[in-house]
């Protein structure tokens, strides 16, 4: 019975501590992803868009981006945009047939990314 009791418990455990799925970062890659120590300039930011639309979800803003000749989504801290500001942002975690339950909406690939600069109106 103790043995018994001690496997369950070590299965709830491990558990608890299973890895996230295929292509999603676990939580130590997102924190770093959204809370590096120094924040890069804008000319270190190796992508550059204009702004279509924003829509804002508890700490993220996601963001809907015309970008080298098509439209991308991405996710980055919470943030004040507006359509056709030009902003350079980083390249981030792709997330495949992301779900956001708070938008009760999927995205077909959505890239989250820690830092965003508005270089332009």
């Amino acid at each position: 019975m103790k043995r018994t009791l001690s496997l369950l418990l070590l299965c709830l455990a491990s558990s608890a501590l299973a890895a996230p799925p295929p292509g999603h970062p676990s939580p130590v890659q997102a924190m770093d992803l959204l809370m590096p120590i120094k924040p890069p300039a804008p000319g270190e930011l190796p992508n550059q868009g204009k702004v279509l639309s924003t829509v804002d979800a508890n700490d993220f803003t996601y963001i809907e981006v015309a970008h080298a000749g098509s439209t991308e989504w991405i996710a980055a801290p919470k943030m004040v945009l507006k359509p056709g500001n030009t902003i350079r942002y980083e390249d981030g975690a792709v997330m495949t047939n992301f779900y956001s339950k708070l938008l009760m909406r999927s995205f077909p690939k959505l890239i989250f990314v820690g830092h965003v600069a508005v270089t332009g109106q």
